[in-house]
């Protein structure tokens, strides 16, 4: 699949409409429930506040069907290091265009937009399961860091 492009969301009706199914899709593989209303909601909220950027690739003429992936990034800040960083949240391609470069090619469009804002490190995490994403960001010169480090969270509900 080479005919794709990829770009950068907009707060509109027509790209959070391509967005939202497979946010949607990217959550249930996480094992949430689907809720298009939620997944709908949430990027209609984070791009209209300037939250997060996502990139998005799309074929054809860019309507529904032709939605292929996303990645959503999130910025962030190093204080030790005293550095801009931005945080990959979310990859997602759709199952028919898996293995033809989408993926890449939206990890590509999120270190370009890291290196124009001037960040120093965009920074991921996986779950242990997803080892076909593994694969694509250790080539892509991403490296894993101290597998034995504690990984918290706190739950504020």
């Amino acid at each position: 699949m080479k005919n794709f492009k990829i770009r950068r969301a907009t707060a509109s009706d027509r790209d959070v409409a391509l967005i939202a199914p497979m946010f949607d899709l990217y959550r249930q593989f996480y094992g949430k429930p689907a809720d298009p209303k939620l997944a709908e909601t949430f990027v209609r909220d984070r791009l209209r506040a300037n939250e997060s950027v996502i990139f998005i690739a799309v074929a054809g003429d860019g309507n529904a069907e032709g939605a292929l992936g996303f990645v959503q990034l999130y910025p962030s800040f190093s204080s030790v290091s005293a550095f801009r960083l931005w945080v990959l949240n979310d990859l997602f391609v759709a199952s028919r265009a898996r293995r033809s470069g989408v993926g890449r090619a939206l990890m590509e469009a999120a270190r370009r937009h890291a290196v124009e804002t001037g960040a120093k490190r965009l920074t991921l995490e996986t779950v242990a399961e997803n080892e076909a994403a593994w694969s694509l960001y250790e080539e892509l010169g991403y490296v894993v860091h101290d597998p034995s480090a504690r990984f918290y969270t706190l739950d504020l509900e």
